[in-house]
């Protein structure tokens, strides 16, 4: 016997997510309620200058009850590919476009209760180009030498995941 979704019920609808309770039955035959964040794609940068700076925001984030040190990301816009997604946020959260996306790599948020999948694109060839934010965003933002980065992750100064593992995923271009 394997895992098998027996019945899936949307119990909360809201701006960014839906919640789904999941009914299971496990491999041994019992069945199990589960709790689902139904979330779309999201996509993260990691702008890397021609200085050899990397472009951050500052922003407000309600899990954290405070200001987080994050890459430039969002969420893709329904069936919205992810270089077309990485493109359009770029502009939105720092005002650059991108002479050159290559994307690195992609994972799973927190796969234990979300279905967001998050991909990481290497942006570079940065130029002038923006985008209005979105209204709900106040995003302030930072520009810092790759090393001085590394330096703040090696130190516990970086605290939002999607950041720590994109710049896991870049370190081999940003530091060759």
């Amino acid at each position: 016997m394997t895992f098998e979704i027996l019945n899936r019920k949307n119990v909360y609808q809201g701006r960014a997510f839906d919640v789904e309770e999941v009914l299971a039955s496990l491999p041994d035959g019992r069945q199990q309620s589960y709790d689902l964040v139904s979330h779309l794609p999201a996509v993260t940068l990691v702008p890397y200058d021609s200085d050899g700076n990397l472009w951050f925001v500052n922003q407000f984030r309600l899990g954290a009850m405070h200001e987080l040190l994050e890459l430039p990301a969002g969420v893709l816009e329904e069936r919205e590919p992810p270089e077309a997604g990485a493109a359009r946020e770029i502009r939105e959260e720092i005002g650059k476009a991108a002479g050159e996306l290559r994307e690195l790599g992609a994972f799973y948020m927190a796969a234990g209760y979300s279905s967001e999948y998050m991909h990481i694109f290497l942006a570079t060839g940065l130029y002038d180009a923006p985008l209005a934010a979105d209204a709900d965003e106040f995003l302030k933002i930072q520009v810092i030498p790759v090393d001085e980065v590394y330096r703040m992750v090696r130190q516990n100064e970086i605290h939002d995941g999607k950041t720590l593992s994109a710049l896991l995923l870049a370190e081999a271009y940003l530091r060759h």
